[in-house]
């Protein structure tokens, strides 16, 4: 009798584990970041207690890059051709994904639920093995300026963003919302992740006469920022994008005193905010955090963000069933229908297609009250 040849797995599957892995900034400018992926590795853990994913465990390697783009590729290429992963899931910061966006498409390796906003990232036709996670940074940046415009529109713009592409698409979103209004920005200014300090960027804006500054910088730039303008005495209002609009990381070494007011967008519920007391999927979180990772701090929502697209990846896992393909993988990430997850804001849906592989295109404003972010307005989006 003959039998039919076993089907050759794709790397990262036997048939016990599934292998995952990421690159991540666990030192460096950026490592702020680090408590998103150590709870997505808390995330598996339970996972893994509860039986895995359909019946296996996920392995999960995610290795240290500092936050540097060359440093991304040599742990991405160790991760793909020596700790053979399925996928690399959630690797973090968009100058370090673009330095290995090609490579992973060039090899069929999924680069899945990418941690940045960066709009690149949905481009299927071209780069067919990767899928985003978070709101495109320009649609943010529309909704930001348009809030503006809504609500100070005499208003007097000061403009920081990083010097890489993520900066880049913050800003073009920005001048999109402001429309004819873009010439109310009265100063703009860089910075680059191996600077000391943006004191200087601060002080320039003070004396352009600013009276709105739009903070687009990763956490660490995004607190020296509101610390620097708040010794200045220039008050500002201030906004902070979804990327560093964290209590723990920002607000809190920036002074909470000197937070309050501070404008965000938000699409995941605040571990500080008291609406949530009652909350059921607020309350999981917490007793998550509690079992699986007691050293992370409960008013991050990094920790938030790391459980919530760890989540949804092992949904994603779960639906490939037996077909544990890379081509499976991708084509349940691309085919979300309004997917919703505890520690999503009321209303935020996830949502991809074939051609569009954005998962989440939904805001809601939100101000820091002095103790947590305080929701107002309607969830703005499709």
């Amino acid at each position: 009798m003959v039998t039919a040849p076993a089907r050759a797995q794709d790397p990262g599957i036997t048939a016990e584990a599934i292998k995952l892995g990421n690159t991540a900034p666990y030192s460096g400018p950026a490592s702020a970041y680090g408590t998103l992926v150590r709870a997505e590795a808390a995330y598996f853990r339970m996972v893994n207690e509860q039986g895995g994913i359909n019946g296996r465990r996920i392995d999960f390697v995610s290795l240290d890059d500092g936050y540097v783009p060359s440093k991304t590729v040599e742990q991405t290429r160790k991760l793909v051709e020596q700790e053979q992963i399925f996928a690399d899931f959630s690797p973090v910061g968009t100058a370090p994904n673009i330095a290995i966006h090609k490579y992973l498409n060039l090899n069929k390796v999924p680069q899945l639920f990418v941690n940045s906003g960066a709009s690149r990232w949905n481009d299927a036709a071209h780069f067919p093995w990767t899928v985003g996670y978070l709101p495109t940074y320009a649609m943010e940046g529309r909704v930001y300026a348009q809030f503006i415009l809504r609500t100070k529109p005499d208003a007097r713009i000061a403009v920081l963003t990083p010097n890489e592409d993520a900066g880049r698409d913050y800003l073009r979103g920005f001048k999109e919302g402001l429309g004819q209004h873009r010439g109310q920005i009265v100063a703009e200014a860089t910075y680059e992740t191996t600077d000391a300090t943006v004191d200087q960027q601060i002080v320039a804006f003070q004396s352009a006469g600013a009276d709105v500054f739009f903070n687009e910088a990763t956490p660490k730039f995004a607190a020296q920022a509101i610390r620097k303008a708040a010794a200045l005495g220039w008050a500002p209002l201030i906004i902070l994008p979804t990327v560093s609009n964290s209590v723990a990381a920002v607000l809190r070494p920036a002074g909470l005193a000197h937070s309050v007011g501070i404008v965000t967008g938000a699409y995941l519920k605040d571990p500080n905010d008291p609406r949530w007391a009652d909350d059921a999927g607020m309350a999981e979180w917490r007793a998550w955090m509690r079992r699986y990772y007691a050293d992370g701090d409960p008013a991050d929502v990094l920790n938030v963000n790391g459980y919530t697209v760890a989540q949804l990846m092992a949904l994603v896992l779960k639906r490939c069933g037996d077909e544990l393909s890379r081509a499976n993988l991708m084509r349940q990430a691309s085919t979300l229908a309004d997917i919703t997850l505890p520690m999503l804001l009321p209303g935020i849906r996830i949502n991809t297609s074939p051609t569009d592989v954005t998962p989440i295109h939904q805001l809601q404003m939100a101000r820091f009250d002095g103790k947590s972010w305080v929701l107002f307005g309607d969830v703005i989006g499709p």
